[in-house]
């Protein structure tokens, strides 16, 4: 019987830069059993072909003008996109490599590396396997040395209490300028102090003015 051809591995390119592009495109033609299922400057263009066209693999572009290539992971995600996901670009912080990955990126390579390591990556993932470079694997091994709290989300009362206690005001004073009880005052406190791990109003300034990011608070 006669062999039957393996399906060709359908790619999808997402870059702004149409220099860098169409380069990447006459790489990835010349290669046995890839085809090109689409090229797009955009994360909404790409997004939209994705929904329409069945994908393996999109090599995706971080920075894509006024956009960056965690609206296209999220969206992907939001659509259920069964493909793999490589980012290839010139560079990334630990906090945007971490975050790449979180939202099921398969593989982070860089542009500077030779195209022969590319066509070797984008296998890797496509057979289920992460491809990272060295620059990503140490983000991962520093994130895990020195990893950072979650951020502690407020709800927008307790964020308007934990503003006025930062202005110094009293419960009083706090109920009167957010038309609510002294008691509800209270109980909004203890739940700043429960989620904070503190048990008093100066602990918490103190805490919140350590950590201000972690609770929307700009101090003035």
């Amino acid at each position: 019987m006669p062999t039957k051809t393996p399906a060709p591995i359908r790619l999808l390119l997402v870059d702004d830069h149409g220099l860098f592009r169409e380069g990447l495109k006459r790489l990835l033609e010349a290669e046995p059993g890839f085809t090109l299922a689409g090229d797009f400057p955009s994360a909404d263009a790409a997004l939209h072909a994705l929904r329409h066209t069945h994908v393996d693999v999109v090599l995706l572009d971080f920075d894509l003008g006024e956009q960056t290539g965690l609206r296209f992971l999220e969206a992907a995600r939001q659509i259920n996109f069964q493909g793999r996901i490589l980012m290839v670009t010139a560079g990334l912080s630990d906090a945007d490599t971490l975050r790449i990955l979180q939202l099921g990126a398969a593989g982070i390579f860089l542009k500077h590396s030779p195209p022969s390591e590319l066509i070797a990556a984008i296998r890797r993932v496509l057979a289920g396997e992460v491809s990272l470079n060295p620059a990503s694997l140490n983000a991962i091994v520093s994130a895990a040395a020195h990893p950072q709290p979650a951020p502690t989300t407020l709800s927008p009362r307790e964020h308007d209490v934990l503003k006025a206690v930062f202005e110094g005001l009293s419960n009083k004073e706090i109920g009167a300028r957010l038309d609510i009880s002294e008691a509800y005052v209270k109980a909004v406190l203890q739940q700043l102090f429960n989620k904070t791990g503190v048990r008093s109003r100066s602990q918490l300034v103190r805490i919140a003015l350590e950590k201000p990011s972690l609770y929307g608070i700009t101090p003035s």
